[in-house]
């Protein structure tokens, strides 16, 4: 019973995460001022608890799975959370080598 609640989770992360993605892609395009607002969003929102991580520490795969997981975990608005991606996104122009 565990097992399938797991997998229920997931996938709907999964989901989540690629609808997130497409919005993303097509809103860098359209809403210029959605890096400013993500850069703002994620001081104040993930600086709260965490000492912030410099953007280029995860690749954009990385940080669509940690926010993703922070927007349930600290209730934050989807609008916001896709602004926070875009910025990482737009930060992380260096691909990290693990």
């Amino acid at each position: 019973m565990k097992i399938v609640k797991y997998l229920m989770a997931a996938v709907l992360l999964i989901t989540i995460s690629e609808g997130i993605a497409a919005e993303t892609a097509d809103k860098i395009e359209k809403d210029p001022m959605q890096t400013v607002r993500g850069a703002k969003s994620w001081v104040e929102n993930c600086g709260r608890c965490h000492n912030i991580r410099a953007p280029k520490e995860l690749t954009d795969d990385e940080w669509e799975v940690s926010a993703t997981h922070m927007r349930v975990r600290a209730n934050i608005p989807g609008d916001v959370i896709r602004d926070i991606i875009v910025f990482l996104k737009a930060s992380n122009n260096e691909k990290v080598g693990k």
